[in-house]
């Protein structure tokens, strides 16, 4: 299994746009499916993004549809998660999610998740 690392949260305005990464460690990157999820304080966890193995499917929901980009480097063993236009209910802890299957939305598959890292969105 792989093991993952996020990074580049922060605080930002809103309107503002941040960068999150994804650093896996291992050779079975490419092999999964790598997902965006977020929670929000006193909220169930969300999904926000996903990416098939080879980076050539995405998807997202409506609520960031337009302003989030999911990306992949195999070679970097790197996923990343680059949010634009953010508004402050886009605030919560964003973690990187490493799936077996392509099942986007659903967390049944995912197999192993990072620490989390917190994005603040002020208004």
């Amino acid at each position: 299994q792989v093991q993952l690392v996020e990074s580049g949260g922060g605080s930002v305005q809103a309107g503002g746009s941040l960068r999150l990464s994804c650093a896996a460690s291992g050779r079975t990157f490419s092999s999964y499916v790598m997902e965006w999820f977020r929670q929000a304080p006193g909220k169930e966890r969300e999904f926000v993004a996903a990416i098939n193995w080879s980076g050539s499917s995405t998807y997202y929901p409506d609520s960031v549809k337009g302003r989030y980009t999911i990306s992949r480097d195999n070679a970097k063993n790197t996923v990343y998660l680059q949010m634009n236009s953010l508004k402050p209910e886009d605030t919560a802890v964003y973690y990187c999610a490493a799936g077996t299957h392509w099942a986007p939305v659903r967390d049944t598959y995912v197999a192993v998740w990072g620490q989390g890292t917190l994005v603040t969105v002020s208004s």
